[in-house]
């Protein structure tokens, strides 16, 4: 038997990272980058607009991508101008390594976790599913 035993099995829920930092879209590239450089984090949800809105994801690549690398002003580009919408997401109860599975597909490094209800619970990256899932 290949698979690993329930006793085994590792979570999403194992693996994310609790602590959800969100911003509004918006908010300017500028304001994205200076809570990212205070809090030393490399992403930030982007909060929904209305009920029948979906988050978005706003990472330190995307500002790489689409501020810096244009020579854009950080302070006249709006956050919704270059988020991710919507935000690719796993279900906390999801198994670590179909969640590694979907990240490869869609060759991201970090999806957004949500519980049952669709509510946004943390982040959880590719590097951190993988070292999960590394034999002891």
């Amino acid at each position: 038997m290949n698979d690993q035993s329930d006793s085994r099995a590792i979570h999403v829920l194992d693996v994310m990272g609790g602590d959800l930092h969100t911003i509004d879209g918006l908010a300017t590239a500028a304001e994205a980058m200076a809570t990212m450089q205070r809090l030393k984090i490399s992403s930030l949800v982007v909060t929904r607009r209305h009920d029948d809105d979906e988050l978005g994801l706003i990472t330190v690549s995307d500002l790489a991508r689409e501020v810096i690398t244009r020579d854009r002003a950080p302070d006249r580009v709006n956050v919704y101008e270059i988020m991710s919408k919507p935000a690719l997401t796993v279900r906390s109860s999801m198994l670590a390594r179909y969640a590694v599975r979907l990240l490869v597909r869609f060759g991201v490094s970090r999806a957004l976790v949500v519980d049952d209800a669709g509510a946004p619970r943390g982040l959880v990256t590719l590097r951190d599913l993988v070292l999960a899932l590394t034999p002891e």
